[in-house]
């Protein structure tokens, strides 16, 4: 189990967006990375198609996985969580700094 999924909400540790917050878009899982909202936005140059007008557009690139951390939904502090096992097996992601549990 990952401790980080998709619509987490994620505080970036490194590079050149260090402190950003934002949402958890695409996870690839292969490669060990996460593209986050608003988050590692790069240019492309893309061609016109029949559907696209083409130009110069906007889009979140891929970031390494360790390069970011989960925000707590409660107590608003990033952490790595915990895994605990609820009394009917189901394992579950835990604060380890408030101890809520994370759905």
């Amino acid at each position: 189990m990952l401790n980080i999924k998709k619509k987490d909400k994620v505080v970036v540790l490194a590079g050149k967006d260090k402190g950003k917050q934002g949402e958890v878009l695409k996870l690839f899982f292969d490669e060990g990375k996460v593209v986050v909202s608003k988050v590692g936005v790069v240019k492309r140059h893309t061609k016109p198609t029949q559907r696209d007008p083409g130009g110069i557009k906007e889009k979140e690139s891929p970031i390494s996985i360790s390069n970011v951390m989960l925000v707590c939904p409660k107590c608003a502090k990033p952490n790595r969580p915990k895994f605990d096992k609820l009394s009917d097996g189901k394992k579950v992601r835990v604060c380890r700094k408030c101890g809520e549990i994370i759905v």
